[in-house]
C-alpha cells in the first residue's frame, strides 16, 4: 500500500510536482549540453577556452608552447579505441575544432586524392616570389592526411599560410605519425583553430597530443603555431595579402575561377607532372601515366611537382 501511495503521490498532476520535474528535467538538459557530446556519440572535454589575446605575439618562430607544453586533456579523455571528428562549419564558413584519437587503424592505406576543389574560409590564389612553391596559401588539414586518411573533407581544411602547414604544423603531425607506426599506439590528438572575432582567417591554430598507452611518454604536447608568413602583411577578416616591404601593394593574386585549365600526365611513381608532349610521358611506364585537366595550382597543392624538363 505505501508503495502505491507513493507512485500516485509523486506522479499527481499538481502544480507543485509539475514544477519540480520541470526543474528536474532543466537540470539534466543543462548538464548534457555542458557535457558536449561529440559527433561520434563520445563525450569530450573540449579544448581549454583560448582566444587571440592569450597569445603571446609572433616572434620569428613558427610555434610556442602554451600551458607549459600540458595538453589539456582529462584522464576520462583517455581511450584506445580509434576514433575522429569534425566539428560543423560556423555562419562564416570556417572550421572548428577536430578532434581524433590516432592509431594505425585510421591512418591512410592510399596516395592522397585532390582536394583543389575545397575553398576554405578566406582562400585567395595568391604567389609570391619568395614563398616556398610560390603560393603563399594551402589548404592546410587541421589533423594531416598522414593520420586519419581525411582528404577533400571541408571541416577539416583551413586557409593557411606554407609557413603555417610545414614550419609550424608539419613536424607535429611527423612526430606522431612516426610514433603511433613504430610503437603500435595511440595518441589523443586536437587541432582547434583560433579566430579573432569574424575574421575569415585564423591567427593559427592550438595543436595538443598525448600518447595514450603510455600516458605521454612518447608524446606529449600542448602549442600555438602562427598562420603568418614572414615578409607578408596579411587581412585575416578577407585573406587578402600584400609584401611589407610594398605597403598597398597587392599581390599577384588571381581568383582560382580565372586561372587557366590546362592538361597534364602525372607520374604516379615519382609524383612529377608534365606537359603531354614531354619527352619523358614516352618513357613513362603506362600504368604510372594518368591525365589530368585542371588547374597547376590543383597540382602543387597536392603536393606534385612541375617536371624540370618542359617546366608545365
Amino acid at each position: 500500500m505505501n508503495k502505491t501511495f507513493y507512485f500516485k503521490d509523486c506522479y499527481q498532476p499538481n502544480h507543485k510536482n509539475l514544477r519540480r520535474w520541470t526543474l528536474i528535467i532543466l537540470a539534466l538538459a543543462i548538464c548534457l549540453i555542458a557535457a558536449g557530446c561529440t559527433d561520434d556519440g563520445r563525450q569530450g572535454t573540449g579544448a581549454a577556452a583560448i582566444s587571440p589575446e592569450d597569445i603571446p605575439e609572433y616572434s620569428q618562430q613558427p610555434y610556442i608552447e602554451i600551458n607549459g607544453n600540458e595538453p589539456y586533456f582529462d584522464q576520462a579523455d583517455l581511450t584506445t579505441t580509434a576514433f575522429e571528428t569534425y566539428s560543423d562549419l560556423d555562419d562564416l564558413g570556417r572550421c572548428g575544432e577536430a578532434y581524433a584519437c590516432v592509431g594505425k587503424e585510421v591512418m591512410p592505406t592510399e596516395k592522397r586524392g585532390s582536394i583543389g576543389m575545397i575553398k576554405p574560409a578566406g582562400w585567395h590564389t595568391a604567389k609570391y616570389q619568395n614563398v616556398d612553391g610560390k603560393y603563399l596559401y594551402n589548404r592546410c588539414h587541421l589533423i594531416g592526411y598522414q593520420l586519419t586518411a581525411e582528404n577533400a573533407n571541408e571541416k577539416n581544411l583551413i586557409t593557411g599560410t606554407r609557413y603555417l602547414n610545414v614550419e609550424g604544423m608539419l613536424p607535429f603531425e611527423n612526430e606522431v605519425a612516426e610514433y603511433v607506426k613504430e610503437t603500435n599506439n595511440h595518441v589523443l590528438y586536437r587541432v582547434t583553430p583560433v579566430y579573432d572575432g569574424d575574421n575569415l582567417l585564423a591567427d593559427g591554430v592550438l595543436m595538443e597530443a598525448l600518447s595514450v598507452e603510455d600516458q605521454g611518454e612518447g608524446v606529449k604536447f600542448n602549442v600555438f603555431a602562427y598562420n603568418v608568413q614572414p615578409d607578408i602583411a596579411i587581412d585575416y577578416q578577407t585573406g587578402e595579402s600584400h609584401m611589407k616591404d610594398q605597403t598597398g601593394t597587392k599581390a599577384e593574386t588571381t581568383a582560382a575561377s580565372q586561372e587557366s585549365t590546362q592538361e597534364y600526365i602525372v607520374n604516379r611513381n615519382s609524383d612529377i607532372f608534365h606537359k603531354p608532349t614531354c619527352a619523358s610521358v614516352k618513357k613513362m611506364a603506362d600504368k604510372n601515366k594518368e591525365p589530368f585537366k585542371g588547374r597547376r595550382s590543383v597540382l602543387i597543392d597536392q603536393g606534385l611537382k612541375p617536371c624540370g624538363n618542359c617546366h608545365p
